[in-house]
């Protein structure tokens, strides 16, 4: 027990009146390599604020060992920081001056494989090259506990299997939260499993996949439990009916029978639901759409941190689709904010042809309006009943409806986005890498309804068995021009 370094005994935390944790317990060792994994909103990144001291526990005590480093790779650039350099960035991580400075930086961003000056801003960086960024300044740290807060949302094939080879080699403790099975396989050798209903941790031993086993049957066994006890407390009421109508010492027995009910009541287990996933939804396509929606002649692509122009022979008509595909970095995302802002060469866009545009930073939205304000400027001839309707199908209810952009999580951002899609009614979707921050159990309902679609798309997305479920018409790879 001498290699635990950090231990939660009985943690409580709540949340405004909100119960997050109740008496959590769990130890993790020296070197481990930990999934922390559990149902969206179940206080997941709350453990990893416990853990650095950011938040603080209500009851309870979290000890860890004497001078211990910890770092944090979040899922997002905060938004204050997008203006700083590429060195002011990683200056930050620390609390007094390095003098190294600039050969540490340049050795981290090899190990993630990003070649980028120092004076660069963070804000021109590509979704992915900013997720790179976010892993190579928890690195620069060298700190003895790294948590990695959904490191592969952005990465492409060629950065996720680089982080995993890191994580394989890493000597230090890792805590990891993410939705990618496979990737959470490569390297976990256990699991702290949050249940939101009993607001408690469960630890298990093992690679991911096997414990993601291990809790589906314990689940099962639970569900079968109960089925059995359903069907003794019926038995037994069915009878203690019949005894307490008979009068004399037969009430006795059925006093004692109601009393052996009661037991049986509480030996129930409360069953664990899954998240829920959100409603099927359809997105309505703009009327009277005819011909080309879309042609593109030229497009730039970013080769040595230049922009190059490159010709390609591009024309989308109504339910075609384009899946625009390339290394992180190489200018897929400038290419669509261009085009969804009409300052793109060599394109040219049908005049009044509507554009839904989901960002994968969810700089469409303003974080400054309530959810509500931002789909009702989305759809302003839209009933209140409709607009209630098409929100409560995505999981925003009348709370969330209340609340500023700026406090959702990175999930519901996602949710925001696409329920203005829908009220929208958009003629061209451009679609910047829609499943991230988004629950897994979402993701075919969103897969299902972008197939059905029947106007014209351009998807970019490194995730191929959400591809797999859209029919696509066309691809354009950057890297091959």
């Amino acid at each position: 027990m001498d290699n635990v370094i950090l231990r939660f005994n009985k943690v409580l935390f709540e949340y405004g009146k909100k119960l997050i944790l109740n008496e959590v317990d769990f130890s993790i060792r020296r070197g481990a390599k930990i999934t922390l994994m559990g149902q969206n909103g179940a206080g997941k990144s709350t453990i990893f604020q416990l853990i650095t001291g950011e938040l603080k526990p209500e009851g309870g005590s979290i000890a860890l060992e004497n001078d211990l480093t910890i770092a944090t790779a979040k899922q997002v650039i905060p938004r204050n920081q997008m203006t700083m350099t590429v060195r002011e960035f990683f200056e930050s991580a620390f609390n007094k001056k390095i003098y190294d400075i600039e050969p540490r930086i340049n050795k981290i961003l090899d190990v993630v494989h990003l070649s980028a000056p120092q004076d660069r801003t963070l804000s021109s960086f590509s979704g992915g090259q900013q997720a790179r960024l976010l892993l190579a300044q928890a690195l620069i740290q060298n700190p003895d506990i790294l948590l990695l807060d959904e490191p592969t949302n952005n990465l492409d094939k060629e950065g996720i299997a680089h982080l995993t080879k890191f994580l394989i080699d890493y000597k230090k403790t890792c805590v990891v939260i993410s939705h990618d099975a496979g990737f959470l396989n490569s390297f976990t050798e256990g699991v702290l499993y949050l249940d939101v209903f009993t607001k408690k941790i469960e630890q298990y031993t093992g690679n991911y996949l096997g414990v993601v086993e291990e809790i589906k049957a314990r689940i099962e066994r639970e569900r079968m439990k109960n089925v059995r006890l359903e069907k003794d407390i019926q038995n037994r009421k069915e009878q203690a009916g019949f005894f307490a109508q008979k009068g004399g010492h037969m009430r006795d027995v059925a006093r004692k029978m109601r009393e052996k009910i009661e037991e049986l009541e509480e030996d129930k287990v409360d069953l664990r639901q899954e998240d829920k996933a959100i409603r099927s939804f359809a997105i309505p396509c703009q009327e009277n759409l005819t011909g080309q929606i879309v042609k593109l002649d030229s497009v730039s692509v970013i080769k040595n941190h230049k922009s190059v122009s490159k010709k390609v022979k591009i024309v989308l008509k109504k339910s075609e689709r384009l899946h625009l595909t390339g290394p992180n970095g190489i200018g897929k995302t400038t290419l669509l904010e261009k085009l969804a802002t009409g300052h793109a060469l060599g394109e040219e866009i049908d005049p009044g042809v509507r554009i839904g545009y989901y960002r994968q930073d969810f700089s469409t939205l303003d974080f400054d309006k309530t959810v509500y304000e931002t789909l009702k400027e989305a759809a302003a001839d839209t009933s209140e009943q409709t607009l209630r309707s098409c929100a409560a199908g995505f999981l925003l209810d009348a709370d969330l409806l209340k609340s500023k952009i700026e406090v959702l999580s990175e999930g519901q951002k996602g949710l925001v986005a696409f329920a203005k899609i829908v009220l929208e009614r958009p003629g061209l979707l451009i679609l910047d890498e829609p499943t991230n921050h988004i629950n897994f159990r979402h993701i075919p309902v969103i897969a299902k309804a972008l197939d059905r679609y029947e106007g014209a798309m351009i998807l970019v997305s490194h995730v191929p068995d959400f591809v797999k479920q859209i029919k696509i018409t066309e691809t354009l790879n950057l890297a091959n021009l």
